[in-house]
């Protein structure tokens, strides 16, 4: 691909990425870390040990980003500081004993949490959407 190819498709990624919603882009992040906690499954398997620190190293990336969005004024982010804690614990722990157990163990968590977050979000633009359809018949 050339520059201009290149550009282009940053471009539109970018302008994919700014069009999507709060829950959107959480899902993505989401969705990035679970792949990510994949990955380093995939990479402890074959013994590729650079892809898999290199992978808990973005997960954990991820989850201190997501730990500093938290917006603290309300009690579930607090809940969530403590389980990101948690996840950022276990995965240092995961990464300095190569501990296959335990990186399944999060990625489930993770993969939990994430799909509640999904179910959140398609509530919520449900409701948003039945909200707009019931001011558009009052009209």
């Amino acid at each position: 691909m050339d520059i201009k190819g290149y550009q282009g498709y940053q471009g539109y990624k970018e302008q994919g990425i700014n069009s999507m919603s709060q829950g959107e882009l959480l899902l993505l992040l989401y969705d990035e870390l679970v792949k990510r906690l994949l990955r380093a499954g995939f990479a402890l398997d074959k013994e590729n040990f650079e892809l898999f620190d290199a992978s808990v190293d973005r997960s954990l990336d991820i989850i201190r980003y997501l730990d500093d969005t938290l917006d603290m004024q309300y009690p579930i982010s607090r809940n969530l500081n403590r389980l990101y804690d948690f996840f950022s614990f276990e995965l240092n722990r995961v990464k300095a004993g190569r501990n296959k157990t335990e990186l399944e163990r999060v990625e489930a968590m993770v993969s939990e949490l994430r799909d509640t977050f999904r179910q959140a979000n398609k509530n919520a633009e449900e409701e948003a959407a039945s909200l707009a359809q019931a001011q558009g018949e009052g009209k």
